[in-house]
């Protein structure tokens, strides 16, 4: 593996710390899943505290309280295919907050939604009924006909996508494995498909058909991510490598990427398609220059779990979640606008 994994420069710099938020306690209940942590803008936070999703603002340094668990939830309105009886007790497993939207899965297969500004739950939804219900991972994204829709990946080899204005079920396909990860091409017509096989799918949207099986990685897959081409995407693995595969050619992925000690659990390609990020388990974040052929990269090291990674839309700010019973934090970095990135421009 290390024969096949690219020389790359670590001296780079992309980001500078900006600020370290003790008062922000990010947590984890699957130690394998880590979309935890959403910025909206490069002041607002959204993450998971125990049973809480919280608010955080950098620009006020106000903390508060979104959605919490810790009792009964119930939606406040009445959709079809939304349980007005609400759910108790969830335990939240992943998290997503995109396009004004904010949504929990749990570990039975809830789904429960509510808009970012509202006050009151939305929807609350079960997947299936199965035992291996998790829900892994969350997707909100526009279709092609620009109406709101959410790409749901469980355990019980479904991946559900949702159409978000009507709340229903639009389109649900059944694969060989658990499901721990899907994401959406920016063009919205393949499916990057990942889960607790070796192997990686790429999927045509419209119909749940594999379109290509990705070979390289040696063990189970948790994470993916589009470049704004919606040529290029990366899986992150439990082999300790982050893989870039362009559609163009899928014979063998166009790059391989190491971490340091640990599965690659959460990946995020810049908005403007500078950057790659990606997160191992713990005490590593590693920044990617895409235009340099992701030969340099910046290494953030701290101590600490970590519960997610996110960048800003406007990509000025990264932030890190940061979960451990001692120094739980937000981690802040921003973006250095210098000479010293300069090989990151397209």
């Amino acid at each position: 593996m290390d024969k096949l994994c690219k020389q790359v420069e670590k001296s780079s710099k992309y980001y500078e710390f900006q600020h370290n938020t003790r008062s922000v306690k990010p947590s984890i209940l699957h130690f394998q899943l880590r979309n935890l942590l959403w910025a909206t803008s490069k002041h607002d936070v959204y993450f998971m505290s125990n049973s809480t999703v919280s608010h955080w603002s950098s620009l006020s340094h106000k903390l508060s309280e979104v959605l919490d668990f810790s009792g009964h939830v119930a939606p406040a309105e009445k959709y079809p295919g939304s349980l007005l009886e609400g759910f108790s007790g969830v335990q939240v497993s992943t998290l997503a907050v995109n396009e004004g939207l904010v949504v929990a899965g749990g570990f039975q297969g809830e789904l429960i939604g509510k808009d970012v500004e509202g006050c009151s739950v939305k929807f609350c939804m079960r997947t299936t009924l199965s035992d291996n219900a998790i829900t892994n991972a969350i997707d909100i994204h526009r279709s092609i006909s620009g109406s709101l829709h959410i790409t749901v990946s469980n355990n019980d080899c479904g991946v559900r996508e949702y159409d978000m204005e009507r709340y229903q079920l639009v389109n649900h396909y059944r694969y060989n494995w658990p499901v721990n990860h899907t994401s959406v091409s920016p063009d919205k017509k393949l499916l990057a498909v990942v889960g607790d096989d070796r192997d990686a799918l790429l999927v045509d949207s419209r119909n749940g058909k594999v379109t290509s099986t990705l070979v390289g990685h040696l063990d189970y897959s948790f994470a993916t991510a589009w470049h704004p081409d919606s040529r290029t995407f990366a899986t992150g693995n439990q082999d300790k490598t982050c893989r870039i595969w362009d559609t163009r050619n899928l014979s063998t992925s166009l790059a391989v990427l190491r971490g340091n000690i640990g599965a690659i659990r959460c990946i995020r390609y810049s908005s403007d398609g500078r950057f790659l990020v990606f997160s191992e388990p713990a005490d590593f974040v590693h920044v990617y220059s895409v235009a340099a052929d992701y030969k340099k990269r910046q290494e953030i090291d701290f101590f600490g779990e970590v519960s997610g990674i996110t960048l800003s839309p406007d990509d000025e700010s990264l932030f890190i979640g940061v979960c451990d019973r001692v120094y739980a934090s937000l981690l802040q970095y921003r973006m250095i606008r210098g000479f010293d990135y300069l090989d990151s421009y397209v």
